[in-house]
């Protein structure tokens, strides 16, 4: 028997059987070729489908209990829809399987290209999904990409230490430790930082502090304790913030910079950290 190619199916014919005594799968097959031989004409015989690919191969599957036998048929088409409703409707005819009288009855006729269809329409929009998930936010973030781009490409220097291109400018500084932190600054907004580039205290940052409004940006660790202790003996800062303890200025998110700059402390409440637990805490917590 010739199987048909399974890109070429059409259709699927279905059929439920049931026979009054025990046969075997070439009993069913001879019965549909013989007893619908000649019943549709030539041009619709099953051998001859069968030979130009039209038709096929012929599945059954059967069991056997108690002395009869039950199962399913099952035949692939690549006729028209008429035509293989003709085929499926002769299978009916049919009334001995073997030596046992039978019945055959038609269960359904798929037509296999709606279940490619369903499928395809499940996988389109999968991939729709998909695509939209990795496109969209991507093209919606393309603004904030080239702006973040241009801010950091914006890193300049004032007397070799790393800055931001409003600090000559601004009335307003903030110091902080290293130019990754001057990065992270630029990358959410804050044109006027300034790195210390160093442990040491810079002179041109001394020299700055006093003439403009200057905010001490530290990280969240026993570094940043140190480098207050330090600033304070060389210069008078204005306010100190402080990233949370534990992380670096350079790894917070734009939410947490704005937050610990909101939240800064001005240097001469720290210099009387009596006055409140809570500014005492602010210096020590690094350490606690």
């Amino acid at each position: 028997m010739v199987k048909l190619p399974q890109s070429t199916i059409k259709y699927l014919v279905e059929a439920d059987f049931s026979a009054e005594g025990i046969v075997e799968k070439p009993d069913v097959i001879g019965a549909i070729f013989g007893q619908t031989e000649g019943l549709l004409g030539q041009d619709l015989d099953l051998r001859e489908l069968q030979k130009t690919g039209r038709i096929g191969r012929i599945d059954v599957e059967l069991v056997s209990t108690e002395g009869k036998t039950s199962g399913k048929i099952t035949i692939p088409s690549s006729l028209d829809s008429s035509e293989t409703s003709l085929i499926a409707a002769s299978l009916e005819t049919i009334e001995r399987i073997g030596p046992c009288e039978s019945k055959v009855k038609i269960n359904s006729v798929k037509d296999v290209r709606l279940t490619k269809r369903e499928f395809v329409l499940g996988r389109a929009k999968n991939i729709l999904e998909e695509l939209v998930e990795d496109t969209i936010p991507l093209s919606q973030n393309l603004a904030e990409q080239i702006k973040e781009s241009v801010r950091i490409s914006q890193v300049n220097e004032y007397e070799g230490l790393p800055c931001g291109p409003d600090i000559s400018i601004s009335e307003e500084i903030i110091v902080v430790e290293g130019r990754a932190d001057v990065l992270n600054l630029l990358k959410n907004g804050v044109k006027n930082a300034i790195a210390l580039d160093g442990t040491k205290i810079p002179q041109p940052i001394i020299n700055l502090s006093k003439e403009k409004l200057t905010t001490l940006f530290l990280d969240g660790d026993r570094g940043g304790d140190l480098i207050l202790k330090e600033f304070l003996q060389l210069s008078e800062p204005d306010y100190v913030a402080r990233a949370p303890e534990g992380k670096e200025v350079e790894d917070l998110t734009k939410k947490e910079i704005f937050k610990a700059l909101r939240e800064k402390v001005p240097v001469d409440l720290i210099k009387q950290p009596t006055k409140s637990k809570e500014l005492t805490e602010f210096i020590e917590k690094s350490t606690s």
